[in-house]
């Protein structure tokens, strides 16, 4: 019987979405809620198929598992899995792209809209204790007019300069890709510095390299206008969270909303964790119910090319 072993089922299943019928029908299912690095390979021996999220898969971990045919990451990055050793071992990889789009760039917008009208704010306000008609807690920002930066034009990026296009919003975008920018209503901008120093609202829709790490920076912020905001539903790592947080102090940027740290969970000392001019929320942004779904659904059709000798979403 085909073996298969899920890893981290806490990770996409924690509200348990799916239960183990729904794997059934491809083999032998084993699921355990979380794995520690030290407990992998024992859990991992008899498997012939892996699901993973966060598990490091390396060279040193894979000479351990002989048995094993397929992994799939059930997730759009695969930075965890070393796929060069995979190649050289046999073993399949697959992952799910494009899965979060809708739920991400809802969940960048439903940030902006948080700082720009701070509806939980007002909804809490004891509205019986007001003298007045009305009780404005916090300055009203409208949308219509304002100028979005999106930094990256992937899937995600383009979704977002959607919906921003659909506020009134004009929007500016800065890629490696520039000619993927199809839209004749969105500005593209050769230098980054240009699209920070001409947008209200700057949101970050990019993979994290090396060369982009921390481009969020004291330098860049400078050039950001006076007032910004700034999103990021990407990754942690493309800002350095020191600077933000002297840039929300000064009101250089007035308020940032956050889905993703460079350390997560952050330590209770995170300099952006209590900030007021700050939104954090804790890496929900792709989970949706609805994205969940397709996550797991494709997964599913994922793992069942590869028993049935095809290549769908594969990796190596």
């Amino acid at each position: 019987m085909f073996k298969i072993v899920q890893l981290e089922d806490y990770v996409s299943n924690f509200d348990h979405l799916i239960d183990a019928s729904f794997w059934s029908g491809e083999g032998d299912f084993l699921a355990f809620p979380r794995t520690a690095p030290g407990e992998v390979a024992a859990r991992a021996v008899d498997a012939d198929a892996l699901l993973i999220n966060k598990t490091l898969i390396s060279r040193e971990l894979l000479e351990q598992l002989p048995k094993l045919k397929y992994i799939g990451v059930l997730a759009t990055g695969y930075n965890v899995v070393d796929l060069e050793s995979c190649r050289r071992a046999g073993v399949a990889v697959t992952n799910v792209p494009a899965y979060s789009t809708d739920s991400v760039a809802q969940h960048t917008f439903a940030l902006l809209l948080n700082l720009a009208r701070e509806v939980e704010l007002h909804a809490r306000y004891d509205w019986s204790t007001s003298r007045d008609f009305c009780q404005v807690l916090t300055p009203q920002v409208e949308l219509t007019g304002k100028t979005m930066g999106v930094v990256g034009f992937g899937a995600i990026a383009r979704k977002v300069t959607e919906i921003a296009l659909a506020f009134g919003m004009s929007v500016a975008v800065f890629t490696r890709t520039p000619s993927k920018v199809d839209m004749p209503q969105v500005k593209v901008c050769a230098e980054f510095e240009e699209l920070l120093q001409i947008s209200d609202i700057v949101s970050l829709h990019c993979p994290l390299f090396p060369e982009n790490t921390r481009m969020i920076n004291e330098r860049t912020i400078s050039c950001m206008k006076e007032g910004a905001i700034l999103l990021n539903t990407s990754r942690g790592g493309l800002i350095d969270e020191k600077a933000l947080r002297e840039a929300l102090d000064s009101g250089k940027i007035s308020g940032a909303g956050l889905d993703v740290l460079s350390t997560e969970p952050p330590p209770a000392d995170h300099p952006l964790l209590h900030h007021p001019r700050c939104r954090i929320t804790p890496h929900t942004a792709w989970a949706t119910v609805e994205a969940r779904m397709r996550l797991f659904n494709t997964a599913r059709e994922n793992l069942r090319s590869f028993i049935a000798g095809g290549n769908l979403n594969r990796l190596v």
